[in-house]
């Protein structure tokens, strides 16, 4: 979820983990970021999983990054969550309820979109020394314009260097595209939407979040061992989770 951030203003404030669905009340204790209680706030038919911390900017550190996904994680085991972007600090009840309210309509429909599924991520990366020359051995444009470059009797000018560079860059886009698709087709079975994340840095062909039904985990694993048989040893996948469907939430709430 994205946020908009403001000033807030008081004493202690109610971080929020995530958004859940139904009036049961929840209370996870030593959970939450310093230890603390994690309980429910509700609104109406949906609640805000939360714990009181001093009203101030939370540190990005390890150890409140990862009391955040504990939370989820407890939290996952017992229903369907709207992770909320790590960092969300609500004044007080009032203003988490007023949260909920205002954001009603969306947050219900997001909860349908998301019921009883949970993310997946695949990651499938190039697993040689040097990609430019992998690329060079596979597409003969490409090792035809590396070699004028390397011609002792020419000296490469740098509309001549820009140029051998554009064309990796649209045969390594290409090459990631056609290889995601390939993958898409084994993992569409198992799963309700796949999104395509950007690609970190050149070695990585594509980073996927697939949102996949809690049934359908096992079809997925499968998925992915298919979609690897498709690919040589020049290729390496790393598939995890399930997390909570950080990818798959589209609601901006401002507090």
């Amino acid at each position: 979820m994205e946020k908009k951030p403001t000033r807030l203003t008081g004493m202690k404030g109610r971080y929020l983990y995530a958004i859940v669905a139904g009036t049961q009340e929840r209370s996870y204790t030593g959970l939450g970021i310093n230890g603390g209680k994690v309980y429910t706030i509700a609104d109406g038919d949906i609640a805000a999983l939360v714990s009181d911390v001093p009203n101030q900017k939370i540190r990005p550190e390890r150890r409140n990054f990862s009391a955040h996904h504990n939370v989820l994680k407890k939290a996952m085991a017992e229903c369907d969550v709207l992770p909320m972007t790590f960092g969300i600090i609500s004044a007080s009840p009032k203003a988490v309820r007023k949260i909920l309210a205002d954001n009603r309509e969306a947050l219900s429909s997001q909860l349908k979109r998301v019921s009883g599924k949970v993310e997946m991520g695949l990651k499938v990366s190039w697993d040689v020394p040097n990609i430019f020359e992998f690329l060079v051995n596979i597409h003969p444009e490409l090792m035809e314009a590396r070699d004028r470059l390397r011609n002792p009797l020419h000296a490469p000018s740098q509309e001549e260097k820009i140029e051998i560079g554009q064309l990796f860059e649209e045969l390594l886009s290409a090459d990631r595209e056609r290889h995601t698709a390939r993958v898409e087709r084994s993992l569409s079975p198992a799963c309700s939407e796949i999104k395509r994340n950007k690609c970190r840095d050149e070695r990585e062909v594509m980073n996927l979040a697939c949102l996949v039904g809690r049934s359908s985990l096992t079809r997925f694993e499968a998925g992915v061992l298919d979609a690897a048989g498709h690919f040589d040893d020049n290729f390496a996948f790393d598939y995890n989770g399930p997390w909570a469907p950080h990818h798959f939430v589209e609601i901006e709430v401002e507090v």
